[in-house]
């Protein structure tokens, strides 16, 4: 992986302000990872939909409004970044998945083979195949540990089964790192088994139970 940032380029600025895009290299493709732009969010709507648990979560882009309004609030918070994974033009296992939209999977179903179909939307020439947001959380607690949380986090069908969900993991661990993190931590819906061995093997613990409370 190639970044243009420097080491330690986080700990004096605020959050995330001085990020820089990614390239990794993987299986013979290329990635780049980025921040999203509003122009992505349809896109990333389509890769949170195209879940089991998604599609019955999310509105779709038909109804673009709250999307562009979390997108701003995001957007405008140095402590927030919202990632897109974008594939290289040209670096496509096949020409007709451009453009396409099909099956996604969390980030364990990546290292098993993919589905026909793809999640590409363009931009800039390339294509995005995947997503997922970090925020960096700062708290009393642990002696003022800066936190890392991981969410939202979904590989298109097209970037499965080639290891680009644990590379991206890989990647944001040491992205935290660079930008004061301490502890790394995310939730993962309890029917998500497959998920959950996923995040085992790249050495979480399930240390806490979560729980939602719906505020409307």
């Amino acid at each position: 992986m190639t970044t243009e940032a420097a080491a330690g380029e986080g700990r004096s600025g605020r959050g995330f302000d001085g990020f820089a895009p990614e390239t990794l290299h993987l299986a013979g493709r290329t990635f780049v990872i980025r921040r999203a732009t509003e122009a992505d969010v349809p896109a990333l709507v389509e890769l949170l939909r195209d879940d089991i648990l998604g599609a019955a979560r999310e509105s779709g882009t038909e109804d673009a409004v709250p999307y562009a309004r979390a997108f701003a609030l995001i957007d405008a918070d140095p402590n927030q970044l919202l990632v897109a994974v974008t594939e290289i033009a040209g670096n496509a296992e096949s020409a007709d998945q451009a453009g396409s939209v099909g099956q996604t999977g969390t980030a364990d179903q990546t290292e098993s083979a993919g589905q026909p179909g793809s999640s590409d939307q363009s931009h800039d020439d390339s294509a995005i195949v995947g997503t997922l947001q970090l925020s960096l959380l700062p708290s009393l607690s642990r002696r003022g540990t800066l936190r890392l949380q991981i969410e939202a986090v979904r590989i298109g069908a097209s970037a499965q089964g080639i290891g680009l969900g644990t590379a991206v993991f890989e990647w944001a661990h040491e992205c935290g790192r660079r930008f004061g993190a301490g502890l790394a931590q995310l939730t993962t819906d309890k029917s998500r088994t497959g998920a959950q061995r996923f995040y085992d093997r790249l050495g979480y613990v399930a240390s806490h139970e979560g729980m939602k409370l719906p505020l409307d």
